[in-house]
This record gives C-alpha cells, structure tokens and sequence, in this order.
C-alpha cells in the first residue's frame, strides 16, 4: 500500500481493477497506464522513459504474481536492460499457496504454467513430463478443468495423487486431494466444482527399477543411426546410465527390430 499511494505512476494489467483497488484503499494514482500481453512492448518504453526522469512506476498485475504467468517478464527485461532498478515486492501466488496446503512430500516441484488448449498437444506435453519425480505443478481455467483431469489420468496414470486448489484466498477457495483417477468424478458431482481459477498438482513419479521411456527412445534414435557399441556408449554419456543395462537392451531392441 506504501508503494502504490507513493508512486508518480502505477501501472496495471487492467486500470479498472487496479483502480478498484486503489480506491478500496483510498489512494490516488498521480497517473494510470495500462500494461497488459498486447502492449507489453511498447508501454516497456513508455515507462522507461518516465523512470529515466526520475519518476517512480509501481506495476501491478490483476491477481498473483507480475510475471507469473502474468504480464510483467518482457517489462521487467527491457527495464534491467535500460540499467534501471527493479525491486520486487513479495505478494500473492498462488503456486507457493497451493504447495502449501497440498500435502504432497516430493522434495522438488516444477511450475509449468498453462498447459496447451487442445487435447493432442496437452497429452505430448505431458508425455515429456511424465517421467520427472517431482511434483507438476499447473495452471488450469475451469471451462478446460474436466479435460485436463482426463488428459493428466491417460497420460501419468490413474494411482498419481492429485491436488485441486480452485479460488486460492477468495471466497469459495476449495482444496481437494484424491488419486487421479477419482478426480474426474469429483470435478463432475457437482458443476460448482468447476468453477474458478484452479492450480492443479499431481505427485512425481515413482522411481521404477530399469531404465527409464526417455532412455529408451534416446537410444532407440542412436541405434537407428549408429553402430550398437557407438550408440550403447553415448547414450551412456547422455542418460548416465549403466553402460551393461543399455547394452542388453540395444540388443533386444536390435533383435526386435529383425536387424
């Protein structure tokens, strides 16, 4: 609040929110200017300048974190880049908040943000993922929610647990845990469920004895292009992985292949 009521200017992913905000708060901007995904260059240069003069800009973003998924990272560059200060003021975000209360032990989480719109694209997405043992963390709108859950359960399996945090710190905030594969059907008992802006994590996979999918295709692509012994020993170097546990499996892969 020491922030905004001092600034010469605050900038805002929506002024209408922020100017909510404001006066919920009494304080009168000096100058509100817009920054929001379809300006976010221009309005850069914009602000330059008026920190150039000496002035103070305070950049606001409509919930969470500037830059979190959110405009604010191409502003935050050109400004580092002009050689002008950035200060962060830690707030709201609703990654940190939902790790907190998820239950879930892994010891690393990957944020990955919003996954693609369409079904095919979401699934090779998370075909990337699937194999990383720790916890996923993602973003979801609730009219994609449903598909989402399906696309997660086809892909990483049904016995992952899931954690859904919709309305993070607003009225209707609801965080529930289950399998995977229950999720669809909690999402689907009640449509109230479906509503609001939801942090979805799901638990890391579960460390398998043998080699890993990921090895597999790397090496089955070496294989295809090299001698066995040359491609045993740099898909070693790659994976580091035991040199006699891929050499085994280039023979079965060799041998079922009809080679």
């Amino acid at each position: 609040m020491e922030v905004l009521a001092n600034a010469d200017v605050v900038a805002a992913e929506d002024t209408r929110n922020t100017a909510h905000l404001l006066s919920h708060h009494a304080i009168r901007a000096k100058q509100l200017i817009a920054v929001h995904q379809h300006n976010e260059r221009g309005a850069a240069d914009k602000i330059i300048a008026l920190l150039q003069t000496g002035q103070s800009v305070a950049f606001v973003s409509d919930a969470g974190t500037p830059a979190v998924s959110d405009p604010g990272a191409l502003l935050v560059q050109a400004v580092l880049a002009a050689g002008l200060r950035v200060i962060p003021i830690p707030g709201a975000s609703a990654v940190v908040a939902a790790l907190s209360a998820a239950g879930l032990n892994d010891a690393h989480f990957l944020f990955y943000g919003f996954l693609p719109n369409k079904s095919a694209a979401r699934r090779t997405v998370l075909q990337g993922l699937q194999d990383h043992p720790y916890t996923l963390v993602f973003y979801e709108a609730p009219h994609r929610i449903v598909e989402c859950v399906n696309d997660l359960c086809a892909v990483l399996g049904g016995e992952r647990q899931i954690v859904l945090a919709r309305e993070i710190t607003k009225l209707f905030e609801t965080i529930h845990s289950c399998r995977l594969s229950d999720a669809g059907t909690w999402l689907m008992s009640d449509s109230n469920q479906q509503r609001g802006e939801f942090v979805v994590l799901v638990s890391g996979a579960v460390a398998q004895q043998g080699l890993s999918r990921e090895t597999e295709r790397v090496l089955k692509l070496l294989i295809a292009e090299l001698p066995l012994k040359q491609a045993v020993q740099l898909a070693t170097q790659i994976s580091g992985e035991g040199r006699n546990e891929l050499y085994q499996l280039a023979l079965q892969l060799k041998a079922g292949s009809g080679e």
